[in-house]
């Protein structure tokens, strides 16, 4: 037996112990912080979500604390005791003090997610600050000019992914547009009792180490049956060519994970309480390392009212998929029944998180089955040509995005002789420049041989690079995609098209210059970046002058979703809602898609700029933007 066997036989073993056991008792998450006690074949009574702090000054200890949320203890890094930490609630106009205290053997951050705090108070370290030493205190003095649903998380070393993140509330200043009659925090997380430095070592050792669900003989015969076998042959030596899969759908699973609602497992069942006739706002946050959630409560539809923490025109939607660090309020208005299940499962169908809102303790509703899984055609490597090909359960098909006027549309071109696509670039073939991508969304069309940030000769990825396995050549418009797995399948579903801001933007200028990133990433090494390199490679910031407007364009080189996050100032997404285009805070780049958005460079000092995807972050997908 190979050692990739024994580490799998290994994992395997202990995986479906553990599994059983989380699905088949209640377990409790900081239960000598929360006072509470568990026990197989009973329901604790839960709180509505973590303790809430609100005012102007507050006290936060960061140390480590015994958890058991799969049935067994394991150490957290918590926030005053708590996975997630406490729910800050924050008042608009005000200037909060945060003083934390760092009870760890090393150094520790909190970055303010989506806040826009003067750099220092930031909270990254080697960027905006040196970070807080053991045992020091570090007293964080933010003003806030903004309202909405945010969170925080730790920017240093392993400690996001275990446990040191929580709910962060701003309440407008003036009157909310949006009206409810009670309001619960729902935080979604991925969560495992290992070390995530395991984690890493194994995508390391094997990119597909937590991916059991490779094709097999049956699915190629299945496939051959919907598709007929030269279009499967094709399509079979077009994947192996490029060494990858198309069952590739996440980096991390369920085969690890277990999925939270408000530090609560499946088992566990988080039950947040209303009354019948009343409007109920639900202010989801993604606080997942690694995990996209598609959200639903079967029974209700919601009203999404707000994106990144700014009002949106209201949308009507029956679910909607949340990357990694975004965040979307909803309006539901339930009643009918006396309990309804919020079901957030995972992109790629391997588990789920799942809460209740209920008339009482106690009470449930049914857990959906979860969707068939994807599976990734070559419209997610940038081969645009190739959308509509059904060659899985759940495969997009033509016309079948969530409204007319899908990018999924289109024919299936004939393969050449050597079992390529027209116009695919394969790693370590000669393919030269790259031709122009089209023009997007009404972007610029440009090229990736472009000259980038106005400074120095122009860059160049190719799959001969060693951060990149992949080009795409015909990166396409995909913002009316809802993702995939969800288009076609029957329930109305949000894409980044849907979004409009409530009110027009302050800043209408147009963009006096673009900068233009594409996302890289070679699996066999797991190594991501930007344009081929990753941080350690590319340390000079991205500059930008204070005051004006720069469109970042983005080219998703992989086949993988990439939520990027610019601290520090606001992404204004090019949707084609013009004046209105929503404002984000992490703005998810689907594979082989290319977008755009417009900065205001109004906020002097160096930013961080990175992949959400926590362990994409850490092998490289991180830059700085200077502002001076």
């Amino acid at each position: 037996m190979n050692k990739r066997s024994i580490h799998r036989r290994h994992l395997t073993g202990d995986l479906l112990s553990r599994r059983r056991f989380v699905q088949g008792a209640a377990a409790t998450s900081s239960a000598a912080a929360l006072g509470l006690q568990g026990c197989a074949g009973a329901l604790p009574v839960v709180p509505a979500g973590p303790a809430t702090l609100s005012g102007r000054q507050f006290d936060l200890i960061i140390a480590p604390t015994p958890v058991n949320i799969t049935g067994r203890t394991a150490m957290a890094t918590a926030v005053n005791g708590q996975v997630p930490g406490p729910v800050l609630h924050w008042q608009e106009g005000d200037t909060v003090l945060v003083n934390v205290t760092n009870r760890l053997r090393e150094a520790t951050s909190i970055h303010w997610h989506g806040i826009t705090p003067p750099a220092a108070m930031d909270g990254v370290p080697g960027v905006s600050f040196a970070g807080i030493a053991p045992g020091a205190t570090f007293t964080y003095r933010i003003p806030l000019k903004q309202s909405g649903t945010y969170w925080y998380h730790s920017h240093s070393g392993l400690q996001e992914p275990t446990g040191l993140y929580g709910p962060l509330i701003v309440a407008p200043r003036q009157p909310d547009p949006v009206r409810s009659d009670r309001e619960h925090v729902i935080m979604l997380s991925d969560w495992s009792d290992g070390d995530p430095m395991a984690v890493l070592s194994n995508l390391k050792f094997d990119s597909d180490y937590y991916n059991h669900n490779q094709r097999t003989v049956g699915t190629f015969i299945s496939d051959v049956r919907k598709g007929g076998l030269g279009a499967t042959v094709s399509d079979r030596l077009a994947w192996g060519r490029m060494r990858m899969s198309p069952t590739d759908l996440a980096d991390v699973t369920g085969d690890l994970y277990t999925y939270l609602v408000n530090g609560k497992s499946p088992a566990s069942n988080w039950t947040a309480l209303f009354r019948p006739g009343e409007r109920v706002r639900l202010r989801f946050i993604n606080a997942a390392s690694m995990t996209f959630f598609d959200v639903r409560i079967p029974g209700l539809k919601m009203t999404v009212v707000q994106a990144d923490g700014n009002n949106v025109v209201p949308v009507e939607v029956e679910e909607f998929r949340m990357g990694p660090a975004e965040t979307y309020d909803v309006l539901v208005e339930p009643g009918g029944q006396p309990a309804y299940t919020i079901f957030a499962q995972a992109q790629d169908r391997t588990g789920y998180a799942r809460g209740t809102l209920a008339v009482r303790d106690g009470a449930s509703a049914a857990v959906p089955q979860m969707d068939p899984r994807p599976i990734r055609t070559m419209v997610d490597m940038g081969m645009g040509g190739m959308a509509g090909m059904d060659m899985g359960a759940a495969a997009p098909k033509p016309g079948g995005g969530s409204k007319p006027g899908s990018p999924l549309g289109g024919t299936v071109p004939k393969p050449t002789t050597d079992g390529a696509m027209p116009g695919m670039v394969m790693a370590g073939m000669d393919m030269g420049a790259a031709p122009p991508a089209p023009a997007a969304g009404g972007m610029p069309s440009t090229t990736t041989e472009e000259k980038r940030l106005d400074t120095g000769p122009p860059l160049r990825t190719s799959p001969g690079a060693v951060g990149v396995d992949n080009v795409a050549t015909d990166p396409i418009d995909r913002l009316g995609d809802p993702g995939i797995g969800l288009a076609g399948n029957g329930r109305r579903v949000l894409t980044y098209r849907d979004l409009r801001a409530l009110k027009p933007n302050a800043d209408t200028r147009p963009p006096t210059r673009e900068v233009t990133l594409h996302l890289t990433g070679n699996m066999d090494r797991y190594m991501w970046g930007f344009d081929g390199k990753k941080w350690s490679e590319s340390p000079e910031p991205i500059p930008l002058k204070f005051g004006e407007r720069v469109r970042f364009v983005l080219i998703n080189d992989t086949m993988m979703e990439h939520p990027i996050h610019l601290h520090g100032m606001w992404s204004e997404l090019e949707n084609g809602q013009g004046a209105h285009a929503p404002l984000k805070h992490t703005v998810v780049v689907k594979g082989g898609e290319r977008l755009s958005y417009i900065v205001t460079a109004d906020a002097p000092g160096k930013w961080a700029y990175h992949c959400h995807l926590f362990y994409h972050m850490d092998s490289g997908m991180l830059r700085v933007v200077a502002v001076a």
